[in-house]
């Protein structure tokens, strides 16, 4: 090969033309599989973000409260649902036994670290009142719906594609 502009040799770096082909082009199966994992727990995610809030509905954690919601508070479950899905999807393709007890795990840890870890740490929420038994039995149902519907999606999006 000559230089653009002096007609030298430039010397080859990096890899060569005779392997730039469409084969190589591809993603590692590893790689296709983590990312079609993290697709189909998306989906699973947003799913689950629905049902979610329609158990909410049936098993509210305050039903004397009215939920008087900003818009930007009505989007962020469903942008931690898809994201978390997302993210538990992936760890699925790399770590299978994290599907265990059909997603319920997943549910109780999604429970664990948003609505008494990070999201209080971040302002975003209220620390869970130790002496509130339904706000707690209604998050932590509530969360194994989320959970178990998400496994049951992810499987079944992950077959699909």
């Amino acid at each position: 090969m000559k230089g653009f502009k002096t007609g030298h040799p430039v010397p080859e770096v990096g890899v060569p033309e005779r392997a730039m082909t469409k084969e190589t082009k591809k993603l590692p199966a590893p790689a296709r599989d983590i990312l079609k994992g993290a697709l189909a727990g998306m989906i699973g995610g947003l799913v689950a973000t629905a049902a979610k809030t329609v158990a909410e509905k049936v098993y509210p954690p305050h039903p004397e409260l009215a939920r008087r919601d900003s818009d930007d508070k009505k989007l962020m479950p469903w942008v931690l649902g898809a994201a978390a899905g997302a993210a538990y999807g992936a760890l699925a393709e790399l770590y299978p036994p994290v599907t265990d007890r059909h997603g319920a795990n997943f549910g109780m840890t999604m429970m664990a670290v948003t609505h008494e870890g990070v999201l209080p740490a971040l302002g975003l929420l209220e620390r869970p009142d130790p002496h509130s038994g339904r706000e707690h039995r209604s998050e932590m149902v509530t969360h194994v719906v989320y959970g178990v519907v998400c496994e049951t999606v992810r499987g079944l999006a992950r077959r699909a594609l």
